[in-house]
């Protein structure tokens, strides 16, 4: 597949590699034009101005901080329509840093605002409950990545790229689904920031 990458953090890092390594052309933009070229010539990828990445994309990942994400799509055409008929990736964590408390307006979801933002787009939540060090770690073992989306083809397409990073797709429900899953991370991030294994405090099921 051909997919973009708006953003040059780790998250956009790790997942270009991860999928530049399972054979897809990675195309990347960030505000940063030399971080962009630097990623892009380390996987094999190229570099392109932030409104030109989603030109003949399969997909789009949104790989950057909550606070930068209103500037990005912006400058990617999202309110314009740029990125509608995509499967846009939302691996955003509105959380308060440390805490896990949602940043968002009650009742709605940092995925619901992207896609607002981003008119026409299928928005799949995914890949916001582990580190960007999980898609870089050659011997990790496998893990689950919850989803939430509303188009089932879109919903397809990110499955296929969460098992090109050795991950399982499972998918929750639709956008209407998806705080639940965002507060999720909230949860993790608080439990990890206070010194406790989040995965302590979830039950194993009997195999």
């Amino acid at each position: 597949m051909r997919i973009g990458i708006l953003g040059t953090g780790n998250l956009a890092t790790a997942l270009a590699t991860g999928w530049a390594r399972a054979g897809h052309d990675i195309t990347i933009g960030g505000r940063s034009t030399a971080a962009a070229e630097a990623i892009a010539n380390r996987i094999g990828g190229t570099a392109r101005p932030v409104p030109a990445v989603a030109a003949s994309a399969d997909a789009v990942l949104l790989a950057v901080r909550w606070d930068g994400v209103t500037e990005m799509l912006t400058a990617a055409g999202g309110p314009t329509g740029a990125l509608a008929g995509l499967a846009l990736i939302d691996p955003t964590n509105a959380v308060e840093h440390g805490v896990g408390v949602l940043q968002t307006e009650p009742a709605r979801s940092a995925a619901e605002h992207v896609a607002a933002l981003a008119p026409g787009a299928h928005v799949v939540k995914a890949f916001h409950l582990f580190p960007s060090q999980r898609w870089v770690t050659a011997d990790a073992g496998p893990v689950t990545v919850a989803m939430c989306g509303d188009d089932e083809r879109a919903l397809d397409v990110v499955g296929s790229l969460v098992r090109d990073v050795g991950a399982v797709p499972a998918v929750l429900g639709d956008l209407d689904r998806v705080r639940q899953l965002e507060e999720v991370a909230g949860f993790v991030i608080g439990l990890a920031f206070a010194g406790v294994d989040p995965q302590s405090a979830i039950p194993t099921l009997p195999r």
